[in-house]
């Protein structure tokens, strides 16, 4: 390397996983912004697409476990890593609370603050939140009103406090299922029933917290609670309401992934996970380029706002494989 240039950037995607298209747009990115930069993955496991197929994959604890964060740290050391991003919700708390650790040496963790963190995984208490900043939400049943499900109207929506994936959460029509679910759900949340068109929607935050890009993407078919036909839409309302949310929670930065419904022109925020969604792809391709701003807002540059991405982009996701060779067990 020639005196002077500067030296490629390393990104790590954490709980890598099956995120294999995410993994590979970073490289796009990196091709073009820091040629020789490399993609990084951690996992608990392997045996994980996205672990095979990044530029190096690491075996990391649980981030549940001891020891995660001294393994994280000592990846970032040893890999001279300049950026790190966290990919699943458990691991978001504890990242943001060691952000300082990461910085010393060297590393921005492209995470939210812990406060906006342990607040969005708690389901009942976002949505509470979200009505309270102004914003339409579903409203949450006390206790004392689940007492007596024969009491309510339904439809009503059940999910776990601090679910992801959509997990646990069903519609419950009548007094006999939510008293079914109740006693089979640990700190289940049951909220009104919103009937609209349910949208994801990436909002981009600089590290300010400003919002710079939102895409709606219309949720025509999910998979294991996973978008798998997805369709963007550039209704500019809900853009506006979306990043005027991620604002007015404060602390956000990079990739926030909204749902919504639109229910006769209006907008109910029922859920935020301050992180990159399963459906970004379709963002990304888009022209919602999320990596390729991480890597410029993390080497000095200011990210403009930008709402030219393609409306109308529809995606039909599909099964692909990652062969490794020479396996051993």
């Amino acid at each position: 390397m020639q005196a002077g240039t500067p030296r490629p950037l390393n990104v790590l995607l954490t709980s890598i996983g099956r995120r294999v298209a995410l993994a590979r747009a970073f490289r796009r990115e990196l091709a073009d912004f820091s040629p020789g930069g490399r993609v990084l993955g951690t996992d608990v496991s392997s045996l994980s697409a996205g672990f095979q197929d990044s530029d190096g994959g690491y075996l990391v604890p649980r981030c549940t476990e001891p020891g995660y964060i001294a393994r994280l740290l000592e990846i970032v050391h040893h890999e001279k890593v300049e950026i790190l991003v966290p990919l699943i919700d458990t691991e978001l708390g504890i990242l943001a609370r060691y952000r300082g650790d990461f910085l010393r040496e060297g590393c921005h963790v492209i995470v939210s603050d812990e406060e906006q963190v342990l607040l969005t995984r708690d389901k009942a208490r976002s949505a509470q939140h979200f009505r309270r900043l102004g914003f339409d939400a579903p409203r949450v049943l006390t206790t004392s009103e689940l007492e007596d499900p024969d009491d309510l109207t339904y439809p009503v929506f059940l999910k776990p406090a601090d679910g992801s994936s959509s997990i646990g959460a069903t519609r419950i029509d009548s007094p006999a299922d939510l008293r079914y679910h109740l006693s089979r759900i640990d700190s289940p949340v049951v909220q009104s029933f919103e009937d609209g068109e349910e949208f994801t929607i990436d909002v981009f935050c600089d590290l300010d917290g400003a919002a710079r890009c939102a895409v709606p993407r219309k949720r025509l078919e999910t998979r294991a609670g996973e978008v798998s036909k997805g369709l963007t839409v550039k209704d500019r309302a809900m853009m506006d309401a979306a990043s005027r949310l991620v604002e007015a929670l404060g602390g956000c930065r990079g990739c926030i992934t909204l749902q919504c419904f639109r229910c006769d022109g209006r907008y109910v925020f029922f859920e935020a996970n301050l992180r990159f969604g399963g459906g970004y792809p379709l963002s990304y391709a888009a022209g919602a380029n999320f990596p390729g701003w991480i890597l410029r807002m993390v080497s000095g540059e200011r990210i403009e706002s930008f709402d030219e991405w393609e409306d109308g982009l529809l995606m039909l996701r599909f099964d692909d494989a990652v062969f490794v060779k020479n396996w051993r067990e």
